[in-house]
């Protein structure tokens, strides 16, 4: 079964180097093994989704640049995720603050077709479906 996701979950991108750590603000008031839970709205890019050190995605325009620049040779470039849309699918019959729960194989997609997935959700036993 699903684990909640919790503040300090680890993420990973398809196209980062480096996993990165999920900033859930307190704003829902819902604290799971004495952390904030998250839901599928924790999708902003810096503000809950840091950078994954370096991107390699071959859609973002500064990595396409730096390719170029370096004669075609593959050029990593800092990473800057770009998320625009929710966590899916989330958790359907768990809500906290009115949106779906955030769940260990929900999926949010970077605007440069990385596909940035929950490595470890933070929390040890509590399951949701």
């Amino acid at each position: 079964m699903p684990k909640q996701v919790v503040m300090g979950a680890m993420m990973q991108c398809s196209f980062g180097v480096a996993p990165s750590s999920l900033i859930v603000l307190p704003v829902n008031r819902v604290m799971v093994e004495n952390k904030p839970a998250a839901n599928i709205m924790d999708f902003k890019p810096v503000v809950n989704i840091p950078p994954f050190g370096m991107c390699s995605a071959p859609t973002n325009p500064a990595f396409i640049a730096a390719t170029s620049a370096a004669l075609g040779v593959p050029t990593p470039v800092p990473c800057v995720p770009v998320t625009t849309a929710p966590w899916v699918p989330g958790s359907p019959t768990v809500l906290i603050a009115n949106m779906p729960a955030l769940n260990n194989t929900s999926k949010c997609m970077c605007a440069w077709l990385g596909v940035i997935s929950i490595t470890n959700p933070g929390t040890m036993k509590t399951d949701i479906p």
